[in-house]
């Protein structure tokens, strides 16, 4: 009895083994093996910001020729030579891309009106009267960009404003998804004119919570190239089709600086805000304990 049943398995079994033999064979899909060596020539960070979801799906597209090793912006200039030459294709070549902060409104510049106490994040804060800062739209400070950062190219200033290393940056996105006042953008570094400041209150009267805040006094509007700047819902805005057009006459005549024209990184000591310290003023606290 003992014999018949695994006589009986044992049959089955190898029923199945040869039906799963056949269908591999029969439904097998040939893969060029250069994908795996190209993947493994790649630095694996698989951070997306060649817009595959992972260094392996960029590999594909890299042996198939649909994208050239350029695209990769964690891998240095050697790398990519490495990868080409295997492939035998060009580089290419491509506009390093990387975060930029649309908001200079640091603690030097801009009001606070209640101090936030709680969990040290801006997510946290943001979710409390959003964060006692007087400008609603603006950097809350607590680090939250730079905490996502896993190439660690983030870092906070004396002003409490986040600092991105334009070598170290990769464009991944993470601190993007980690702002929730979606202060962070991911740009080319060929974008050299940039509004850092995301109000909604067209006027004067914005000064009175910061000093750096765009007005829409519409000067920049009138000194750059026809169509290149425009003022949308209180605040300029950057038509970066036409960013071939754009020259550093357009910043010229900002009279709180809220538009810069970027040669490098952003708030270098050089181009910081640098405005007389903010008022000291008593304020009240809002929040709960950490």
């Amino acid at each position: 009895m003992i014999i018949t049943a695994v006589a009986i398995l044992g049959g089955v079994g190898l029923l199945f083994a040869i039906l799963i033999a056949l269908a591999n064979h029969k439904l097998k899909v040939w893969e060029d093996p250069r994908i795996e060596v190209v993947a493994g020539m790649l630095p694996g960070a698989n951070c997306g910001a060649c817009g595959m979801p992972g260094c392996r799906a960029f590999a594909e597209k890299l042996v198939s020729g649909a994208a050239q090793p350029a695209g990769c912006n964690v891998a240095n200039a050697d790398g990519r030579a490495a990868i080409a030459s295997y492939l035998g294709v060009d580089a290419g070549a491509a506009v390093k891309t990387v975060a930029r902060m649309l908001c200079a409104g640091g603690t030097n510049v801009a009001r606070l009106q209640a101090e936030y106490r709680g969990l040290p994040s801006c997510s946290a804060a943001s979710a409390v009267a959003g964060g006692g800062k007087g400008c609603a739209w603006g950097c809350l400070g607590l680090a939250d960009c730079v905490r996502s950062c896993t190439f660690d190219a983030m870092r906070m200033n004396a002003d409490g404003l986040p600092v991105v290393d334009i070598e170290k940056c990769t464009a991944c996105g993470d601190c993007v998804e980690a702002c929730p006042k979606d202060l962070l953008m991911i740009m080319p570094l060929d974008r050299t004119l940039l509004v850092q400041c995301r109000n909604l209150i067209a006027g004067d009267d914005v000064l009175d919570d910061c000093k750096v805040a765009c007005t829409a006094c519409g000067k920049c509007v009138v000194d750059a190239a026809r169509g290149l700047i425009s003022v949308a819902s209180g605040v300029a805005v950057i038509d970066y089709d036409l960013n071939n057009l754009a020259d550093i006459h357009a910043i010229e005549r900002c009279p709180t600086g809220a538009i810069v024209w970027l040669r490098g990184e952003q708030f270098a000591p050089s181009m910081s805000p640098g405005l007389p310290g903010r008022a000291r003023e008593a304020r009240p606290h809002i929040g709960s304990a950490a």
